[in-house]
């Protein structure tokens, strides 16, 4: 046969099991009825019910008001303000809001990147000897190809000018246009078929 170990609990752990089952007893006894319950919520529940007549004793007496003597003389009467006329809303009528000039990428043709690669092929061959001089003839054609096609896209980038304006209705619009226009922020201006004018 085995012996058994004796189980020891910590005492914290018993100390907590009988609270919670003397806490569980006196919960079943207060729902059954077995506990009486205090008096004195009873008491403050009654006491407003016998308070009632008291405070209707002490009421003052409602206190008649007086009639208001009419007098036979008519008000002046005030004529009602004249109609505001509002003005129509101008459809075509603007404000300039903002003037914003954008770089237009250009567009490439190729002829700078086949440029590049021969000017960077022929550089590379020019470098190592052998195996050495093939393989930098190929980096430096492929370097002179991307730097040749960079180099024309700057060369044709151009400007535009985007111009927002906002409507006395309150839509906005934006128009481009390749010159720098002549109209700073805060001009009147006319929407007319698309094209900005000045509001005379």
């Amino acid at each position: 046969m085995e012996a058994q170990a004796a189980r020891h609990y910590h005492p914290l752990v018993i100390t907590a099991a009988i609270a919670v089952t003397l806490f569980s007893l006196v919960g079943i006894a207060a729902v059954f009825g077995w506990i009486p319950t205090s008096v004195g919520g009873a008491a403050t529940a009654q006491a407003p019910a016998q308070s009632e007549p008291a405070k209707l004793a002490e009421q003052k007496p409602a206190v008649k008001p007086k009639p208001v003597a009419r007098s036979d003389r008519h008000p002046a009467m005030i004529p009602p303000p004249p109609p505001v006329q509002v003005a129509a809303i101008c459809k075509e009528c603007a404000v300039i809001e903002e003037v914003r000039e954008v770089e237009k990428a250009g567009q490439t043709s190729g002829g700078g990147a086949v440029g590049g690669a021969v000017v960077g092929g022929v550089i590379g061959h020019q470098i190592g000897g052998g195996r050495g001089k093939d393989v930098a003839t190929v980096l430096g054609a492929l370097g002179g190809g991307l730097a040749g096609n960079q180099i024309e896209k700057n060369a044709k980038t151009t400007k535009e000018y985007q111009i927002f304006v906002r409507y006395e209705d309150g839509t906005k619009g934006m128009f481009t246009q390749p010159t720098p226009p002549s109209w700073r922020i805060g001009d009147k201006v006319k929407v007319i078929n698309g094209v900005i004018q000045a509001r005379g």
